[in-house]
């Protein structure tokens, strides 16, 4: 994984009238933005604090068949200091500390957004339902040619309402997708990253260069080097067949551009066998040929993976866990459902994200990674306390769970950095099937969003 970096929010000293108005627009929005607290309200900024009563999960319990069917759980006092978890402990810490209650409430690892475009969303702005079915990509690329104009000058203030929904939800985290195109030119990046640059008290993030108009297609190469060199973590590509008219070329142009500029690579892949595959493939060959992409190569979406046969299926997903060539895919409900079990068979990281957010491509989304989770567990019928706890990998970072699959518990760990949520859940399983209110959310330490009283 490559190096994250963490960054943190200034102060929100209250809502203007805009930033009120961008709350009520969406339903989710009122909340997320009541929950984002002014720097100097919040009540667990200092450098070092305990945490007590706080709920965490010390192993299964199991029937007479020797399937769980409950997890337990205790009660835990934490101290953190400097962003990181010191110790844990049952007894209560001898330290003349401030102390926050957390009154019995669930701790789970922080989540990750790993997949989202926020530098063109309508969210904090007025309501725009998405065009009617049947838009090829290429229709999609015309319209956001002539949308982009109209997005660019309030790009910004809508990222940075984005990203305290994100908060709001529980992600510290995200990897942003970022328009790289000859009509934005690299104003959709700048915009980006001045919003992210804004938060980086209380956010960390991945940026994604992605050629959403095609490498070839919209002649975006140059553009693409150029972006490499601001402070982007992957360089990206697009449908190198239906859209860019040339599998190897357009894939060479990627990776070459990653290469050069020690990148890794995210690339959209929405392509059905047989190009879908042939993509696939190739990307595995050039991550083969070239170490430096091995561990850093990403397939976003990578909807071919779904449609192949369970013998190629199996021989693509082994070479992709041999060369940590990952998939970061949306889970959709539908025809597509992604083969997330034979590619965790193999050892394929998985990712996943909200995608879309209220913008021309889907009119959802509410950043809520803990609902991906649930539909993951949905979509795959992960309906018994253990396959609901494993369900919140997708969501995490690393794949981390509070209990590996033994039932030993892997997290929280002392020197983990304190990045969390608190939940009024008795489990993992319980808030994977519930979706409870986030009521803290904490990165290094810090409270970035809920009501936590000391």
């Amino acid at each position: 994984m490559m190096e994250q970096k963490k960054i943190s929010r200034k102060q929100f000293l209250g809502m203007s009238a805009a930033a009120t108005g961008a709350a009520l627009f969406s339903g989710v929005g009122n909340a997320a933005m009541a929950q984002v607290l002014p720097e100097d309200e919040k009540t667990a900024g200092s450098k070092e604090y305990i945490l007590t009563n706080v709920r965490l999960e010390d192993g299964f319990e199991y029937n007479e068949k020797k399937e769980v069917q409950a997890t337990k759980t205790g009660l835990y006092n934490l101290y953190i200091a400097d962003g990181k978890i010191k110790s844990i402990a049952k007894e209560r810490l001898n330290l003349k500390l401030k102390t926050i209650d957390a009154k019995g409430l669930l701790m789970l690892p922080a989540l990750r957004d790993m997949h989202i475009h926020i530098d063109k969303t309508y969210y904090g702005g007025k309501w725009n339902a998405a065009p009617r079915k049947g838009y090829t990509v290429k229709d999609m690329i015309t319209l956001e040619q002539k949308l982009i104009p109209q997005l660019l000058p309030d790009s910004q203030r809508k990222a940075e309402e984005a990203i305290k929904l994100m908060q709001s939800q529980g992600s510290y985290f995200a990897r942003c997708q970022c328009n790289i195109d000859p009509v934005s030119g690299l104003k959709s990046l700048e915009h980006l990253l001045a919003a992210l640059e804004k938060n980086k008290d209380s956010f960390a993030w991945e940026i994604v260069a992605f050629p959403q108009h095609g490498i070839l297609y919209s002649q975006s190469e140059s553009l693409l080097r150029e972006a490499a060199k601001m402070g982007v973590d992957f360089i990206g590509g697009l449908d190198p067949t239906s859209v860019d008219g040339n599998l190897e070329k357009s894939l060479d142009a990627m990776c070459q551009i990653a290469i050069d500029n020690n990148k890794g690579i995210d690339i959209h892949l929405h392509e059905s066998p047989p190009s879908g595959k042939a993509a696939i493939e190739y990307i595995i060959k050039k991550t083969e040929e070239n170490k430096q992409l091995q561990g850093k190569t990403y397939i976003s979406h990578g909807f071919a993976l779904a449609r192949m046969e369970q013998k190629e299926l199996e021989k693509v997903a082994e070479q992709m866990g041999a060369l940590g060539i990952g998939v970061v895919s949306t889970i959709p409900i539908g025809r597509t459902i992604m083969p997330i079990p034979t590619l965790k068979k193999y050892g394929v990281k998985l990712m996943t994200g909200t995608d879309s957010i209220v913008d021309h491509w889907m009119p959802f989304g509410t950043c809520d990674m803990l609902e991906k989770a649930k539909l993951c567990a949905q979509l795959y019928g992960w309906t018994d306390e253990y396959s609901l706890s494993r369900a919140l990998h997708i969501a995490t970072t690393d794949e981390i769970l509070p209990l590996n699959d033994s039932g030993d518990r892997v997290w929280p760990a002392v020197g983990n950095e304190a990045n969390f949520i608190l939940v009024k859940s008795s489990c993992s399983a319980e808030a994977v099937a519930r979706l409870p209110k986030r009521e803290g959310v904490f990165f290094k330490g810090k409270l970035i969003a809920g009501e936590m009283k000391g």
